[in-house]
């Protein structure tokens, strides 16, 4: 067994990042702690709800549940829910969430791509400034980085300049942290422990305040292709959490729920989650492909655990 896993995982309590450990500025400060403890399951938790899978996937999203097609349910599933935020990018935040303000925190997502082009060089581009998000009364802006991406040049200067009208603003940033493109797949994969520890450490390193990230996986049949030591390590699901949360240092970490799974294997996630030191969810496909009160009873579960986390 690795000497990796032995120290960095086992020896790790597992102890939540929080709000005074990240000596932020204020205005940061001021709307994170609205976030963490003003709205939602509070307890310097966040739980948050994104819908831009329209823009990332289509409108394919929407066929399981076609009542979710209309971005008011994912309003209401938000505010009834008790969730902490709502991401949306700019159109559905001036359409719809608008009526919300004051009742419902925007999480502002401030770039995306398309789902039609090939993936083997992704590159999401601004849809919106940060100044759009300070005008619509947000309290985070969200940025998508694709870590390994041959276009992360690109990436990476644009993050910055985003990065620098989010210092000037006072407005907390969120990266959608990514593992994408050809070398990442010849590395053995986009979700395995190798690229999501990657990018969980790429988001704090270049100054995110909080990161979403996936959830990391094994799989044997790809073992062989990841980067030493990641190819010995031999993690269980737990301690692979935890040593993606170590990674991201002194930046808040939100497991996406991504595809949706059973309700069993989400609450087993979450719960996973909160015990390896993260700061909570952002489940999107997970809850609003469920018809509302099937919803907003998994949402209750959810908020249940972190408020006691």
């Amino acid at each position: 067994m690795a000497t990796l896993e032995k120290t960095a995982v086992a020896e790790n309590n597992a102890k939540r990042m929080t709000l005074d450990e990240m000596e932020l500025p204020m205005g940061k400060r001021a709307r994170l702690h609205r976030l963490l403890y003003e709205f939602g399951p509070g307890n310097g938790t966040l739980m948050v709800l994104p819908i831009d899978q329209g823009l990332e996937h289509g409108p394919i999203d929407f066929f399981e549940n076609p009542a979710s097609a209309d971005p008011d349910f994912q309003c209401q599933l938000a505010l009834q829910g008790g969730y902490s935020a709502i991401a949306t990018h700019i159109g559905l935040a001036e359409k719809y969430v608008k009526r919300y303000a004051g009742k419902l925190p925007l999480i502002l997502k401030l770039n995306g791509k398309t789902a039609v082009p090939p993936a083997n060089a992704p590159l999401s581009t601004l849809t919106s400034t940060v100044e759009d998000a300070v005008r619509l009364g947000a309290d985070a802006v969200g940025y998508t980085l694709y870590v390994g991406s041959s276009r992360q040049d690109e990436d990476l200067d644009q993050f910055c300049q985003v990065r620098q009208e989010a210092e000037r603003y006072g407005m907390p940033t969120i990266i959608w942290a990514y593992p994408r493109g050809e070398s990442m797949v010849e590395k053995g994969g986009i979700d395995s422990l190798y690229a999501i520890d990657y990018a969980a450490r790429v988001a704090c390193e270049v100054g995110a305040d909080v990161v979403k990230i996936n959830y990391p996986e094994f799989n044997p049949e790809k073992a062989a292709k990841y980067p030493k030591p990641y190819d010995t390590l031999n993690l269980s699901f737990e301690d692979r959490v935890r040593k993606v949360v170590q990674s991201a240092g002194r930046t808040l970490v939100i497991f996406s729920g991504g595809s949706k799974v059973t309700e069993d294997k989400l609450i087993s996630n979450v719960q996973t989650a909160m015990n390896c030191g993260a700061n909570g969810l952002i489940f999107g496909r997970n809850m609003w492909q469920r018809p509302m009160d099937e919803a907003l009873r998994i949402s209750q579960r959810v908020s249940e655990i972190l408020k006691n986390s």
